[in-house]
């Protein structure tokens, strides 16, 4: 089981896929259910989850603890935003809204100390010196330069976002799903052919095991609280026979 982001690299270099879950949860007894599962790597979500920064630390040390890599989304790929979390115990950030390879190359150096980039010096708790970074394609900008932003030193990989690159391309709605997912497939393509590891946003085994055929080893498998609704969901359905469990 990975245990460190070192871990990970070398897996995914190796072109083995790991395997974690998403966190909008908030909570160190959150990340250590999750990361008590068998996850490779568990998400802590700040852009859109219920977790503070306040709480990174002692989740983060779980997550670690429960044998799983500690990453976290940041709020923003401003550098504070990058920064904070690995000064809090994250051994490796998935950096939202990057715009294109100029600004990956930006969010890349605020990840590093110097000389090697613009990192600022304080960490407080865990964390690691050369964190994994994972830079999220999602916006249309991104997709157009991808073959330059798949060529920044050291990324560690691209984590699509479905969600929002469908707004940005203008591909929201069922009627273009098909589409949509032509443009998911390029990317992971693209990708695994400049040998950089990918993963695509999923919210189930079953979807994250299509993209995973298709090579990505970036491989997000559920979201906590999607799965606990779908659960909950279920279990009041099977305690009220023949009534709609909403």
């Amino acid at each position: 089981m990975a245990a460190s982001a070192a871990d990970l690299r070398r897996r995914w270099a190796a072109g083995r896929p790991a395997h974690g879950l998403w966190s909008l949860l908030p909570g160190a007894v959150t990340g250590e259910l999750l990361a008590r599962t068998g996850a490779d790597y568990v998400v802590v979500d700040l852009q859109h989850g219920a977790t503070a920064e306040a709480d990174l630390p002692g989740t983060a040390a779980a997550i670690g603890a429960a044998g799983a890599v500690p990453l976290v989304r940041t709020r923003s790929p401003a550098f504070a935003d990058v920064g904070r979390p690995l000064d809090l115990g994250a051994r490796g950030v998935v950096v939202p809204n990057v715009r294109d390879a100029a600004h990956a190359r930006e969010v890349v150096a605020a990840t590093r100390y110097a000389p090697a980039g613009t990192r600022s010096i304080g960490r407080l708790s865990g964390g690691a010196d050369e964190p994994l970074v994972v830079l999220m394609v999602e916006a249309a900008t991104a997709l157009e330069d991808l073959d330059a932003l798949l060529a920044v030193e050291g990324l560690d990989g691209v984590y699509v976002g479905p969600g929002d690159l469908s707004l940005s391309l203008g591909l929201t709605g069922e009627e273009h799903r098909g589409e949509l997912r032509g443009v998911l497939s390029s990317i992971v393509a693209r990708a695994v052919a400049a040998g950089v590891p990918v993963g695509v946003h999923a919210y189930s085994g079953q979807e994250a095991a299509g993209f995973a055929a298709e090579g990505a080893t970036i491989v997000t498998v559920a979201v906590d609280a999607a799965v606990l609704g779908e659960a909950t969901a279920g279990h009041l359905a099977a305690a009220r026979p023949g009534s709609d469990p909403r």
